[in-house]
């Protein structure tokens, strides 16, 4: 062992295998928004603070990390925690504001990973797409709730309506449209409201 690995293994006590896969991952997400699948494994190395050696004593490949990572940013329970401290007596356009602006935290934290997730291949065993849409699915229903007690007030259902905050969310955030910035509160005026600054009269069938 020469000078430099004895000075990383000085950084970092000794871990047990669950507390050490969770300090991999954890030094691998900040790497994966910066480098994307091109991050090596050296450099997780360094921002663990542990031979490259001691990653493959964890991770089969650093395929099998990078997906561990991934399925990490991906788990919902953090946010549905946030969704569910939403007062539900609030007003349904008070209820909405406070869910995109979680989502929208969510989002920005994660639009890079979910691009990688995506767009690299990995084998189907260890694909953290499902983990992905999964979270999806879970947010998408944590939402729904929310809106349930006013569904009456709505020409969709609250599922439908869920999945459409949840892609104006992440529109939004992706910069599809260039220029444009939507807070919470615009965004579910988009959603409940419109484009139009006011409604439109239904046209008078008297007038001809």
């Amino acid at each position: 062992m020469n000078a430099e690995q004895q000075a990383r293994r000085r950084r970092v006590p000794a871990l047990a295998p669950d507390e050490r896969r969770a300090a991999l991952i954890a030094a691998t997400l900040p790497l994966l928004r910066t480098h994307g699948a091109a991050v090596t494994t050296r450099q997780i190395a360094e921002a663990a603070g542990v031979a490259e050696g001691t990653i493959f004593g964890v991770f089969p490949d650093k395929a099998s990390l990078i997906s561990a990572a991934l399925c990490s940013a991906f788990e919902a329970g953090p946010v549905l925690r946030a969704l569910s401290a939403i007062d539900p007596e609030a007003p349904l356009r008070q209820r909405l504001s406070d869910a995109a602006a979680i989502l929208i935290r969510r989002v920005e934290g994660s639009v890079s990973l979910m691009m990688l997730a995506r767009t690299t291949p990995f084998p189907p065993d260890a694909s953290p797409f499902a983990a992905l849409m999964e979270g999806r699915r879970r947010l998408t229903e944590a939402v729904a709730a929310l809106i349930e007690p006013d569904k009456a007030l709505l020409r969709r259902s609250p599922q439908t309506t869920a999945r459409l905050l949840f892609a104006l969310v992440v529109s939004a955030v992706r910069s599809d449209l260039p220029g444009e910035d939507f807070a919470p509160d615009e965004i579910v005026a988009v959603l409940l409201d419109g484009l139009l600054q006011q409604p439109t009269a239904p046209p008078n069938r008297g007038d001809h």
